[in-house]
């Protein structure tokens, strides 16, 4: 029976016997129950009262959880999470949700306009200020006061969550970009995986034959293209604020290998999953991505032998710090939220997830572990957090990353010069960072 047809017998019950019943102060949380057990009618049975009690107190809180990773085996993960916190939890039940990330943004955002929004989000770091900034997330920073668990989290990481000295969430986990090749390709081209630009548009355009184009990236007109551009940007010296001068170069070479015809057009419609789906299909010689594609390439091509480098540099090595966190959403649910994260957190969970998304942990005790020190695919990108740098950190973050993915879209469609893109993207992020 539903709970407001409940209710309505209660207060029936309530009318007939005010004058027989007398006052109870006993409160269980279902308000439905507490109407009826308000009054102690001699009418009402012990097994009756016992069974109102019982069913309040099995009742499920239930949560939802937003994520934007792609692919079933990762929602399998995520579900993986959720499963084993409801087992420990038999009382609080949270639900994964996948929301496509292109328009994760506007969910939220509108969400937050209507009061309309889970409570438990995965959020991309560089967005977790923004998003606390404008009130989506709640301040819990007394919740986790005497959490010593806290005190494991790389700094770096941790901070990603925080704004204005509050906490608004936990980091999930740590990634960056990494060059991968495949070994049979270059060896059967007679080449080594490029190091420098120069080295690149040479091995590009010698391994682009037969259908197969040398090299792929992701390079949407969003935060995903912004995050796979980075790593050319930083290498030249540039940073996310001046994109233009040295900068432009980064946009230069990119078009440059797709006016080589050695990067398909397509990379401004590719995701990066869209990008490992090409690798593993043998249509890409070499990919910029992330070591969460390591166990969806072992399923997917398990003969499949390829390589791991740094991403070719201008004047330095560089790469991106990625990864995402988990933000608690201001509601009702904010304590049950709370004891998810933590949750998560724990060293054991946190682990298997690392494991098998492919992430790096964003604890220390976990990271130490042999399985991420001792593997050499994980080897190359342990090594490259060393080279890799955050997106901002910036509360307008949002705002420059477009005009970041905006000039790099009109850079690889060859309809503007490069140099022009730059310095256009760099009008816009001047007049972003002047309005502060």
């Amino acid at each position: 029976m539903k709970r407001t047809s409940l209710w309505v017998l209660a207060v029936l019950l309530v009318a007939m016997l005010a004058l027989a019943g007398c006052g109870s102060n006993n409160d269980n949380g279902n308000k439905a129950s507490n109407a009826s057990d308000s009054v102690a009618s001699p009418a009402a049975s012990p097994s009756e009262t016992t069974a109102a009690s019982g069913d309040a107190a099995q009742e499920k809180k239930k949560l939802t959880l937003w994520f934007y990773f792609e692919g079933k085996s990762q929602f399998d993960i995520i579900k993986g999470l959720t499963d084993g916190f409801t087992a420990k939890n038999p009382n609080i039940e949270v639900e994964p949700v996948y929301i496509p990330f292109a328009d994760f943004k506007k969910r939220l955002s509108v969400g937050l306009a209507a009061a309309d929004l889970p409570d438990i989000v995965i959020i991309d770091n560089p967005d977790h200020a923004a998003y606390a900034a404008m009130g989506l997330f709640a301040d819990i920073t007394d919740q986790i006061a005497d959490w010593t668990d806290k005190d494991q989290f790389f700094e770096g990481p941790w901070k990603s969550a925080s704004y204005d000295g509050k906490q608004y969430g936990i980091p999930l986990g740590s990634n960056n970009l990494a060059l991968y090749y495949n070994e049979k390709m270059l060896a059967d081209a007679g080449v080594t995986p490029p190091q420098t630009w120069d080295e690149l548009r040479d091995v590009a355009k010698k391994l682009t034959k037969d259908g197969v184009k040398g090299l792929g990236i992701s390079a949407p007109q969003n935060e995903e293209g912004t995050f796979q551009f980075l790593p050319w940007l930083l290498s030249t010296g540039a940073n996310f604020d001046k994109v233009a001068g040295d900068g432009a170069k980064a946009y230069g070479i990119l078009a440059d290998l797709i006016k080589d015809g050695s990067m398909s057009k397509e990379v401004i419609n590719w995701t990066q999953s869209d990008v490992m789906k090409q690798f593993a299909a043998g249509k890409l010689a070499m990919m910029v991505n992330g070591p969460w594609q390591l166990p969806e390439l072992a399923k997917t091509a398990p003969d499949l032998k390829f390589g791991l480098a740094f991403v070719p540099k201008d004047k330095q090595f560089a790469s991106v710090l990625g990864g995402e966190n988990l933000g608690v959403v201001a509601g009702d649910n904010v304590k049950e939220a709370v004891e998810f994260i933590k949750y998560v957190a724990s060293p054991d969970v946190n682990k298997k997830f690392a494991q098998d998304f492919g992430y790096f942990p964003a604890r220390k005790d976990v990271a130490s572990d042999a399985y991420w020190s001792n593997n050499p695919q994980l080897k190359v990108f342990a090594e490259n957090m060393a080279n890799a740098q955050p997106r901002g950190p910036h509360p307008k973050w949002p705002e420059i990353s477009n005009a970041i993915s905006e000039a790099l879209s009109k850079s690889l469609t060859l309809g503007v010069a490069p140099e022009q893109a730059a310095a256009e993207a760099q009008t816009k992020i001047d007049a972003i960072m002047a309005n502060k």
